[in-house]
């Protein structure tokens, strides 16, 4: 039996919100790690270990590494979490840390317009509303007059890889229907996308970077690690996964939580506080991207009710 139109869109929703929140502690855990490994370093890293975890629950369920689907969905990992990722890092190295965010708050938005253009998502009003209301929330919850700023090169840095990400979302949810399995997606990504770290490494080298650290502690290890698995294998997972049935643009706007957990799981876990200002702006994120996401349950039902009505007319007498 077929799950219920109702558990459908649950299921949905928490694996986008999963998805979030994944990426959001994955980056808070990463900043152990960043302080002994180099960017591109611990990039082949969270992939190697994202791997690694995926290869393992694939062979206990049973589930073939290779797929027989497209193989454009496995190349697109080159997009992201590669090219996307190794842009973010290159710009960030010139722009402070709140110019990022603000960027990359900046994705859904994209998505949403490369998904009516390419896709033919309907934008209505509301959505288009709610995501400035998202992307205002988190301007103020990350705002910060004494550091914002930045240089021109690493915003064109950070957009390039903003539209990689973006890119790859309606590429993505174009074939990804067609796949018959999520993680196989995942996990073919992921290893274009782990070569191009390696490939990155191995330049970093050549022109005489030290992309290789002379000893790393077990602490900053486990968390490049630990975030690797959150941030790639659990993540990818989730959001792969709903963007078989989710349009797009309602997808993304779960992108807005990301800056939101971050925030908040540092202010538990290392102890970072926050000002009033930036509990509204989290407030705000918060209302807007619930917005966001229960506005599909409408599109949904009414889809599945017209689909019944249809094969209700259709019946013979």
């Amino acid at each position: 039996m077929l799950p219920s139109t109702r558990s459908l869109r649950r299921r949905d929703l928490a694996a986008l919100v999963g998805a979030a929140v994944c990426w959001g502690l994955g980056t808070v855990v990463s900043k152990a790690a960043l302080a002994e490994i180099a960017p591109v370093t611990l990039l082949a890293v969270q992939l190697a270990s994202s791997l690694a975890v995926l290869t393992i629950l694939m062979r206990a369920k049973g589930i073939p590494l290779r797929g027989e689907g497209r193989s454009l969905l496995g190349r697109l990992g080159l997009l992201n979490p590669g090219a996307a990722y190794a842009l973010g890092l290159l710009g960030l190295a010139s722009i402070t840390a709140s110019v990022s965010v603000l960027i990359w708050a900046l994705e859904p938005m994209m998505i949403m317009l490369l998904a009516a253009v390419v896709l033919r998502e309907r934008i209505t009003p509301s959505l288009v509303a709610l995501s400035i209301g998202a992307v205002v929330g988190i301007g103020v919850v990350v705002y910060d007059a004494g550091s914002i700023g930045g240089e021109g090169a690493g915003v064109v840095l950070a957009l390039a890889g903003v539209a990689c990400c973006a890119t790859y979302t309606v590429i993505t949810r174009r074939y990804i229907p067609d796949a018959h399995e999520t993680s196989q997606v995942v996990l073919s990504q992921q290893a274009y996308a782990f070569a191009l770290a390696l490939v990155l490494v191995l330049f970093a080298a050549i022109v005489g970077g030290s992309p290789l650290p002379a000893g790393v502690s077990a602490p900053a290890l486990a968390s490049g690690i630990a975030s690797g698995v959150l941030y790639y294998a659990a993540a990818y997972w989730l959001y792969l996964g709903a963007l078989r049935r989710v349009p797009a643009t309602i997808a993304a706007g779960s992108f807005y939580l990301i800056p939101i957990v971050g925030v908040a799981a540092g202010a538990l876990i290392l102890g970072e506080r926050l000002d009033p200002s930036q509990w509204l702006g989290a407030s705000i994120v918060l209302a807007a991207v619930l917005g966001i996401l229960l506005r599909s349950s409408a599109p949904v039902a009414s889809a599945t009710s017209d689909a019944h009505r249809v094969e209700a007319r259709s019946r013979p007498i």
